[in-house]
């Protein structure tokens, strides 16, 4: 394991590739003024400094065409929980993209990745 020093050297160098931003939105159980109850999407984490990595493997043909998968990964600090089923918006180079955690994050003294997958509607 790194020293305490080397680790914060590490994380400010990672960092400072975070050329995007985050928001994460749950969709959560309220109680309106009537007493009804439902569900309201909510911005628990708001423009939060990030990275994203994409990276393209060919799986197999459907025939003549071969398909290619793309895995794209989210790399934040540490620190930020993210609940799994949560809606991140990302904006990086200035394209705006709605996303969803597809795994439990990989969890590191300098940074949190986690696996993303395009979202399509809540649950």
């Amino acid at each position: 394991m790194l020293p305490k020093n080397a680790v914060v050297k590490v994380r400010k160098a990672l960092e400072k590739g975070y050329i995007g931003t985050f928001t994460v939105t749950e969709h959560q159980k309220v109680t309106r003024p009537n007493h009804t109850t439902g569900f309201e999407d909510v911005n628990v984490i708001v423009d939060q400094p990030c990275r994203l990595s994409f990276s393209s493997s060919p799986s197999a043909s459907d025939g003549d065409v071969a398909k290619i998968n793309q895995t794209v990964k989210l790399f934040f600090a540490p620190e930020i929980n993210v609940k799994e089923g949560s809606k991140i918006t990302v904006t990086q180079n200035g394209v705006t993209t709605e996303y969803k955690q597809s795994g439990t994050p990989a969890v590191f003294s300098t940074h949190k990745e986690i696996l993303l997958e395009l979202f399509r509607g809540w649950a």
